[in-house]
């Protein structure tokens, strides 16, 4: 009698790209940021377009990167243009992480204790007449370093912007005055229209006042997180011995966002102002 075989029930085949599935998933997933970056582009909320612009690179990143994840393992090329883009990334994020590092440390460092030579305001916005929030948080910053200085000359740096009815140095000018400062301490630029200006263009007058920059030393009045590229920007004109005077946002979602775009603002000052 012929023996009949036993049959084995077919053992199943266990893909491959199953794991690899569930990590497409979950970026395709985690490019939902795109929806909130699109919402924050469009409304453009109080200082918060810039977080919309990365939430959108933030969601291109996870988007390329589930689509690398695609191309089969076995693929020579796919394995080349998934590690490039890992390395390009790595080249970009780590010296970004760096530098913002770099921000939050000069950011957090308290007001120095000693007297300055001379003091300097860096303008920001105007709304119509009057100082925008992040102008404001530096004006009071102002009030409270003069308050133990009351006799430092201070330069009022900042020109005339787009929708600005003043410049942003008369607008700081008449801030001052009507909370109690001598208005004959304070010395009004009108020209400037970026950071680097302030500088350049307040070095002339404090010269004039008698205060040379390379020597003495002057109290730059900012917000905390613009602190560690004004400090960079003096030190380019000519100035050898800038000191902080921070200046904190009221709102923690605003201070996130100016410090993760002053990063970049970094960058761009370091290669061209």
């Amino acid at each position: 009698m012929r023996r009949q075989r036993a049959k084995h029930a077919p053992v199943p085949v266990v893909s491959s790209y199953r794991g690899r599935g569930f990590r497409q998933a979950a970026l395709w997933l985690a490019a939902a940021p795109a929806l909130p970056g699109l919402a924050l582009i469009l409304i453009r909320p109080l200082g918060m377009r810039f977080s919309g612009f990365l939430l959108m690179a933030l969601a291109a990143v996870l988007l390329a990167e589930g689509y690398l994840q695609r191309w089969p393992s076995r693929s020579r090329a796919g394995w080349w243009c998934q590690l490039a883009f890992r390395a390009a990334l790595a080249l970009v994020l780590v010296p970004l992480v760096l530098i913002e590092t770099c921000v939050i440390h000069e950011g957090r460092k308290e007001p120095p204790q000693e007297p300055a030579d001379a003091v300097i305001v860096l303008g920001a916005g105007v709304n119509g007449n009057q100082p925008s929030l992040s102008l404001k948080t530096r004006l009071d910053a102002a009030l409270v370093y003069l308050k133990a200085d009351p006799d430092v000359p201070v330069v009022l740096t900042g020109g005339q912007g787009y929708g600005e009815e003043i410049t942003e140095a008369q607008c700081m000018y008449n801030y001052l005055t009507e909370n109690g400062v001598d208005g004959d301490q304070l010395i009004l630029e009108e020209a400037a229209t970026t950071t680097a200006e302030n500088f350049a263009f307040s070095r002339e007058l404090l010269m004039e006042a008698g205060v040379p920059p390379p020597s003495d030393t002057v109290a730059v009045v900012t917000n905390d997180f613009h602190i560690a590229r004004a400090k960079l920007l003096a030190a380019r004109n000519g100035y050898g011995h800038a000191v902080g005077v921070p200046a904190e946002l009221p709102w923690v979602h605003l201070q996130i966002n100016y410090y993760l775009r002053e990063a970049f603002a970094m960058v761009k000052s370091f290669l061209l102002d």
